[in-house]
């Protein structure tokens, strides 16, 4: 919302500097985003009148000109194709800065001709975007004079941002009328007395749809003996200052009473108006050129005005281009509607219409606005076009707006924290125009039309206190139940962050993707259930909540293929839905890494991703997190979008901490995606919380001054048996001397039965207290042989 500081003036007796209202403003809750003062940047930029203008002798495209300043005549090589004897410009002297453009003028020679100073387009002054020519200004426009005086800019402009539920500060007088009841002045008057008609519309309203509530109240004017034309020239600085284009006086009008009190209003050409004009919804196929030029087909869900001719307006949303005033409009008809807001906004939404007047009909407009906004346009065309108006054309009736609540002046301190006056409470209602009756511990107030957004008690207070100051609530500290603050972070959160910095630390990029994905793609993942299905997506294809974050990784690592980067390592710490309860919803680290481990290189060891990539990376993850890691059993029982055959699962008994392996090529031939790829998930919720306070710490790493020892071993033993069997039962023979088991080959072919293996294990001996001996070697050796034999079944291979 944007308006200036003298169109403020209009409304609000105020003394107070611009800098006393821009922070009240804000404070008020109406956040000012920015304050534009052009006179300070155009103090320079003067009004001067070109004496001569003569072809310069060594270029074509360029003129040779003698300006008068009013104080000095110079020279200026110009390029604009209306420079011309005679005209009045904008000059800049040299050494000025040009807003338009960033440079600074300095004098200089252009094609052997002196050129002192410039003559200005309203591009290069940071106006508009129009540089085809210099700007032509009128014969009496006074030499010499600052041009920021003449075109009204040195009026500051502020603009505020407007929260949804405070449209009434959706017109200048909207926030006048708050910066009174701050204290920063008087709200003034507005006359809105009825204007009394010379005789009877021609044009009357024939309104057919099936809600009253559609189209509650719409009252019309016809004005007749109009002279249409520029509007005045204040009237055109303060449009233009607000970013809107004077067109004609009558159009001008409506855009200005829309700015000023927020109240819409839309003109008909009254000569081109057939018949009466219907307000209806719309047939399925009817279309409209709109006032932007563009053409629009409406659905039966709109609606839409017209008349015998056929539509010409999309209610609440932009007019027609057909019936719209022009320069030889004559008579006019004038209309203010009430709308339902949320027909308005859905019609906007399916169009992609954006409009001022869109934008206030759907957050609601004053029930009465039809009536007094028809009488406060009405004194401007006639002051303005001249002619005569007609009586007033209506049809509905106002809505039942009228709420009065009751305010106990407790509730203020008890809500907000703050002592209020009961005088000052009264006081603030009052001058924002509540109607408040009664004094004391209890007041009633009734809201004024305008505040559709007061709705209790708890709503009164708020209107009390944002007046009165939010900065007055003194600051209170928070009790503390324990001498030590409690961590602001809790154990889940600190997981998922120590989660991502692992993740990232091993060389993987962070993705954030959506929480909905296509129904097909959570198909491929156990997903797509009915109860996660959508019922307003974003976007056609993506309807349902995601099972887990993998398929949308994989979709990213597709994309990122497509574009010519088939190697990638992602991951995303985020939710998945198995369900549409609280507990269905899960938080894991997933992660994928497809294509190569490396660039292809010579310099560079490069290789396929593959199972054991995966795997690492949820062991690295779970070992960060605190997971009891040595404990860890391998299973291989992973879901089903996995390799079956190059997949497993981290389990500690029968709950499992993590998944990992291939993708399974089904899947990756449905994502388009070409392998190899690779994946995990850990389940961060799954992992074991710390043990209670009071247990025994993890000891300090005890550095032995010992060399250690390593001896190998390679048993045979049935291919089935896995890898981790023979590495626990060796690791678990002497507890106290074993500090590691390793294995380093696992061969199976020639000189083996069928159905068997050679599985060759290192295992390292720390010796704490002294070097061990042979005797003391070949004991650990033998038990080392012996507890793989009794777990395994596997022998000392010869």
């Amino acid at each position: 919302m944007k308006f200036t500081f003298s169109w403020l003036k209009e409304h609000l007796e105020t003394d107070q500097p611009l800098e006393a209202i821009v922070e009240r403003l804000s404070m008020l809750g109406l956040e000012v985003e920015g304050v534009e003062d052009k006179a300070a940047a155009l103090a320079p930029f003067t009004i001067a009148r070109v004496i001569e203008a003569k072809q310069h002798p060594n270029a074509d495209r360029l003129r040779v000109c003698r300006v008068d300043t009013g104080t000095e005549e110079v020279q200026v090589v110009c390029g604009a194709p209306n420079a011309r004897t005679g005209m009045i410009g904008v000059f800049a002297p040299s050494g000025v800065h040009i807003p338009g453009t960033g440079l600074d003028l300095k004098k200089g020679v252009i094609r052997g001709e002196e050129s002192n100073g410039m003559l200005c387009s309203e591009r290069e002054m940071g106006l508009s975007d129009d540089h085809e020519g210099i700007i032509d200004l009128p014969e009496d426009a006074p030499l010499g004079a600052r041009f920021v005086d003449y075109a009204g800019l040195d009026d500051p402009v502020i603009d505020i941002a407007i929260t949804p539920d405070r449209a009434d500060c959706l017109g200048v007088r909207g926030v006048a009328r708050d910066l009174a009841a701050a204290g920063l002045g008087t709200l003034k008057p507005l006359d809105t007395t009825p204007v009394q008609g010379s005789y009877d519309s021609p044009i009357k309203w024939a309104v057919d749809l099936p809600d009253p509530a559609l189209c509650p109240s719409v009252v019309g004017r016809h004005f007749r003996g109009l002279k249409n034309g520029p509007s005045p020239k204040w009237m055109q600085q303060r449009l233009t200052a607000v970013g809107l284009r004077p067109i004609s006086a009558l159009v001008d009008i409506t855009n200005y009473v829309m700015m000023d009190l927020g109240r819409p209003l839309h003109a008909y050409d009254g000569g081109k108006v057939e018949g009466d004009i219907f307000i209806r919804l719309a047939k399925e196929g009817e279309s409209y050129t709109a006032l932007n030029g563009k053409d629009y087909t409406f659905d039966p869900e709109m609606i839409v005005i017209g008349d015998d001719h056929g539509v010409d307006d999309l209610a609440g949303v932009m007019g027609g281009e057909r019936s719209g005033c022009g320069d030889d409009t004559t008579e006019m008809f004038l209309e203010a509607a009430i709308f339902d807001p949320i027909r308005i906004a859905a019609t906007g939404r399916k169009l992609g219409l954006h409009s001022d007047a869109r934008y206030r009909f759907e957050r609601g407009l004053d029930p009465t606005s039809p009536w007094w906004g028809t009488e406060v346009a009405t004194r401007l065309v006639l002051d303005i076009c001249g002619g005569e108006a007609s009586h007033t054309v209506v049809h509905g009736t106002e809505q039942n707006w009228q709420r009065t609540y009751t305010l106990r002046h407790s509730r203020i301190r008890e809500l907000c924290g703050v002592d209020v006056p009961e005088a000052d409470a009264i006081r603030i209602l009052k001058d924002l125009e509540f109607e408040v009756s009664g004094s004391g511990e209890t007041i009633t107030a009734a809201v004024p039309p305008w505040r559709g957004d007061v709705e209790g008690e708890a709503d009164l207070v708020e209107e009390v206190v944002r007046i009165w100051g939010f900065e007055q609530i003194e600051p209170v500290s928070m009790e503390r139940d324990t001498v030590v603050p409690r961590p602001a972070l809790s154990l889940q959160q600190k997981r998922e962050s120590r989660a991502k910095r692992v993740l990232a630390g091993r060389g993987m990029l962070e993705a954030v993707t959506f929480s909905f994905l296509p129904a097909r793609e959570a198909a491929l993942f156990g997903g797509g259930d009915a109860a996660l299905v959508l019922n307003n997506p974003i976007s056609a294809d993506l309807d349902v909540m995601r099972p887990t974050p993998l398929p949308n990784l994989l979709a990213a690592a597709a994309r990122n293929a497509n574009q010519g980067y088939p190697d990638i390592a992602m991951f995303e710490v985020g939710p998945g839905y198995a369900d549409p309860t609280p507990s269905g919803q899960t938080t894991t680290a997933s992660g994928i890494r497809v294509g190569r481990t490396g660039p292809r290189d010579w310099g560079k060891t490069s290789r396929p991703v593959d199972a054991f990539d995966a795997k690492a990376d949820a062991l690295a993850v779970l070992d960060a997190l605190g997971a009891p890691v040595a404990n860890l059993q391998v299973s291989l029982d992973a879901p089903a979008w996995f390799h079956p055959g190059r997949s497993g699962a981290l389990r500690i008994g029968p709950k499992v901490l993590a998944v990992f392996g291939e993708v399974h090529p089904r899947v990756l031939e449905a994502m388009d995606l070409k392998g190899p790829a690779v994946a995990f998930e850990v389940m961060l919720e799954a992992i074991p919380k710390p043990k209670a306070k009071g247990s025994a710490a993890r000891p300090f790493l005890k550095l032995e001054p010992l060399q250690p020892v390593t001896r190998d071993f390679a048993f045979v033993l049935d291919a089935d048996v896995p890898a981790e069997k023979v590495v626990r039962a060796a690791a678990g023979a002497d507890k106290k001397l074993i500090a590691g088991v390793g294995v380093f080959d696992d061969y199976r072919g020639k000189g083996l039965d069928e159905g068997k293996k050679s599985l060759a294990i290192e295992v390292r001996l720390q010796p704490t207290d002294a070097t061990l001996t042979d005797e003391e070697l070949e004991a650990v050796s033998g038990k080392i042989v012996a507890a793989v034999e009794k777990n395994t079944g596997g022998v000392l291979r010869g």
